[in-house]
Parts: structure tokens; C-alpha cells; sequence
């Protein structure tokens, strides 16, 4: 939004707006920067508190906690009078944001009935696909307007409030309650999830002894997941979310009105772009809930894989032949539309595969003993190198040119071929057998070959 740049970027609205600037270099800010990733370096350092206060208070009051901070944040932002309030703003929002992806993705696997755990997984990140798409609407109704930024930054109170107040109305998990010895709480917790009627004396008794056994790990959790037996849980639980990023995702979703506008869209039609590609994306995720549990996750992660690099190598091609070396050539609507299609067909891929995967595996592969250690080191992965990412898109965009999709093709490419080598196929399998599959895999056996759960 122009009143938006001119306000607190005034530089970067000067060179969007002058005549021969190059379409790559635009917004090249390292204030604008900062702001943007503000917000993953605040939620990498809350997902490792949050990680302890979902033990110590429970999931239920980890997501309250996460929603009043994200309420403030959002206040602050629509408020904004100078950039210090609005880096402020944002890491208010990072910390929410933190809070709430540990604490959410951990509630819905302990409530869920376990056949429809992969759904309620793929739920999750459907959701907050809704959320980007819904922002994108909103930027594109308020552009036009001199206060639409304040609207647009001040309207997340609405989400935040509305999971506060829901956060209140439900109860914790079982699971939680029984780590924090409310045994009759959690008999009431599960009763209210499996249905009056159900007979929940099993799943109770399970519980208990599940805590029981993890009592002596929860003493030194960081220590006991580096343990040799835990192996590939700790490697997927850096390299599953690592890769995810890498994917391009993020940025490209963030950072989708800068992409198009970059090339030559109007403002106009880079948001219309953007909410174009949040459409598909949520699309593609319904796919992948529907295909999930017949297909496979592996089948998922190296047919999107596939799908993603060939459209990044595209998109490289097809902005190297419209743009020019230099990126000061105006790209032709036709290729522009082309280049929009190819992006879609990206947001597809990533839609069904790394998108909700990189949440459902991890819920999948710990041991209850390491669930949350695994949790927490997955999440402040995923916010440490979307931080670095997004810290470093624009400049590398600027320097890199059309170059940057293939930046991203190449680690495409990569995270393919590890899934092919290291991932072992975990649909179907009950949680209490995960430890099989790493003990028949070619590779990871060697570490948990006689190790029990």
C-alpha cells in the first residue's frame, strides 16, 4: 500500500516509483526487512520457552497466552506511529505466532480420534492457509484507501481474539492434564472428546502409563533426544522443517505482492496475483487431506517435489527470457500471466506435500517421551530459517535476479532425493510401532535396531 511506504518506507516507495529502477531491486530495504522478519526471530525465541510452558500450564493456557500477545501485537501495529511501534507490534505477533504453533499442533494430535489424525494435521496448516488468503482480501479492499494499512494491520485482533476466547471455552488435553497429575480432570477431558457414552478406562490407563514411562526423559529432554537410539527423529525434526522453508514457500507467499508487482503487475494485480495463488494452495491442501492416508506420505512429498522443481526452473526461464540481464525490460502480459499459472502449479505442489506433511510427520515419528523436545526443535526451526530467508530475500532477489528461483529449484531438488533415501513410509502405522519402521529402514536401522519404544 502506497500510503503504507510512504509513511514508514519512504526510499523504497521513491525507487518503486521512479521510472528505470530495476524491477528486481525495487524493495531492497533493510528496514523493510527488518520488519518483515521481525516477527520469525521473536517466534523462534518463544517456541523455545513455549516448549516447557505447555508442560508446566498446558496446551489449553499456552494458546491464551499466545492469543493475548498476538492481540497486542496487532493493536500496536494498527496503531503504528513511527517504525519502532511497528517492529514492536511485530514481535508481539512472533511470540503469539510462537506460542500458538507449539501449543496447536500438539492439542489437536492428543485430542483426535488416531484414525483421523492426519486430517486434523492437514486441518491446521488448511487454516492458516485461510488466514493468508482472508489477509490478501483485506489488502486488496483497503489499497485504495489513506487509512487501509492501519485497517488491514489492526483487523488481526479479530482472529486473535476469537481464539483467545474459544481457547477458554475448551478443555485441555488429556494428555496434558494427566502429565500435571489432574487424573480425574483428564477422565473428563476425554469423556467430552470420545462422547458420553464411550468407555474411556483404557485410554486413561494408557496415559498414565505412557507419563509414567516418560517422567525419566522429561528430567533432561534436549539430552535424551540426542541419545543414539533417537537418531533420526532428531534429523527429521531439523531437516523436515528446514526443507519445508526452503521450498520458497514463505517468501513467495509473503512476499507474492512484491514478486508480481516486481515484474510489472500494478499493485492492483500483484495482490488479485496473490490472493489467486492462497486460492490454490488451499485447494491443493484439501487434496492431499483426501489422499493422505490412501497414497502415503512419501508419494505426496516426491510427486509435489517433482511438481515444484519443474515449475521453479520455469519460472527461472521464463523471467530470464521477459526481463533481460539486467531486469530493467517490462514483462508482456502475456508472460505474465504465464508466469502466474506456473506459480499456481507451484502453490499446488507445495500444497499437498511439504505444506501439511511438514506438520503431520513430526506428530508422527516421536516417541511420547521426546514428543515435545521434537515439537519444540521443529517449530524454532522452521521460524530460525524463515528469519534467515526472509532477512535475506529481497537483497538476494536484487542481486540474484531471475537466479533466485533456481536457488530455490536446487534445494527442491534436494529435499527430494532425501525423502527418497531417508523417509520411511509412517502411513498406517500405530504411534506405539513407529519404532519398526526406523528399525527396518536401510539406513536409520543401524541406530534403533533393538531399541524398544
Amino acid at each position: 500500500m502506497a500510503p503504507f511506504l510512504i509513511k514508514f518506507f519512504p526510499e523504497v516507495f521513491r525507487k518503486a516509483t521512479k521510472a528505470k529502477t530495476n524491477m528486481y531491486c525495487q524493495f531492497d530495504s533493510q528496514v523493510l526487512t527488518a520488519f518483515t522478519s521481525s516477527l520469525y526471530i521473536a517466534g523462534l525465541a518463544s517456541s523455545l520457552v513455549a516448549s516447557r510452558l505447555t508442560a508446566a500450564v498446558g496446551r489449553k493456557n499456552t494458546m491464551v497466552i499466545g492469543g493475548c500477545t498476538f492481540l497486542a501485537g496487532a493493536a500496536i501495529n494498527g496503531g503504528a506511529a513511527n517504525i519502532a511501534m511497528l517492529l514492536l507490534g511485530r514481535i508481539l505477533l512472533g511470540f503469539g505466532v510462537g506460542f500458538t504453533n507449539q501449543a496447536t499442533p500438539v492439542y489437536l494430535s492428543e485430542v483426535a480420534p488416531p484414525k483421523w489424525r492426519g486430517a486434523f494435521s492437514t486441518g491446521f496448516q488448511f487454516f492458516i492457509g485461510v488466514g493468508v488468503v482472508a489477509a490478501n482480501c483485506i489488502n486488496f479492499g483497503m489499497a485504495k484507501h489513506s487509512w487501509g494499512w492501519r485497517f488491514s494491520l489492526g483487523l488481526a485482533v479479530v482472529p486473535a481474539a476469537i481464539m483467545t476466547i474459544g481457547a477458554l471455552f475448551i478443555s485441555d488435553t488429556p494428555s496434558s492434564l494427566v502429565e500435571r497429575g489432574k487424573v480425574e480432570q483428564a477422565r473428563q477431558s476425554l469423556t467430552k472428546v470420545r462422547g458420553i457414552n464411550s468407555n474411556v478406562d483404557a485410554e486413561l490407563a494408557d496415559l498414565l502409563k505412557f507419563n509414567e514411562m516418560a517422567k525419566d526423559a522429561k528430567k533432561e529432554p534436549f539430552l535424551t533426544i540426542l541419545e543414539r537410539q533417537y537418531r533420526p527423529h532428531l534429523v527429521m525434526s531439523i531437516a523436515i522443517p528446514f526443507f519445508q522453508q526452503l521450498t520458497g514457500i514463505n517468501i513467495i507467499a509473503f512476499y507474492a505482492p512484491v514478486i508480481f508487482q516486481s515484474v510489472g503487475f500494478g499493485s492492483d494485480s500483484a495482490l488479485i496475483a496473490a490472493i489467486v495463488l492462497g486460492l490454490v494452495n488451499l485447494g491443493s491442501i484439501l487434496v492431499s487431506t483426501g489422499m493422505v492416508d490412501r497414497h502415503g506420505r512419501r508419494f505426496l512429498f516426491i510427486i509435489g517435489g517433482i511438481q515444484m522443481f519443474i515449475c521453479q526452473v520455469a519460472v527461472t526461464i521464463v523471467l530470464a527470457v521477459t526481463t533481460g540481464i539486467s531486469g530493467t525490460k517490462q514483462i508482456s502480459k502475456g508472460h505474465g500471466v504465464l508466469l502466474l499459472v506456473l506459480m499456481c502449479i507451484y502453490a499446488a505442489g507445495f500444497g499437498w506435500s511439504w505444506g501439511p506433511l511438514s506438520w503431520l510427520v513430526p506428530s508422527e515419528i516421536f516417541p511420547m517421551k521426546i514428543r515435545s523436545t521434537g515439537q519444540s526443535i521443529t517449530v524454532a526451526v522452521n521460524f530460525a530459517t524463515t528469519f534467515v530467508l526472509s532477512q535475506t530475500f529481497l537483497t538476494m532477489l536484487c542481486h540474484f535476479k531471475f537466479g533466485t528461483f533456481l536457488f530455490y529449484a536446487g534445494w527442491i531438488a534436494l529435499m527430494t532425493v532425501f525423502i527418497v533415501l531417508f523417509l520411511p513410509e509412517t502411513k498406517g502405522i500405530p504411534l506405539d510401532s513407529m519404532h519398526e519402521v526406523w528399525q527396518r529402514h536401510w539406513y536409520w536401522g543401524r541406530f534403533v535396531r533393538g531399541c524398544g519404544r
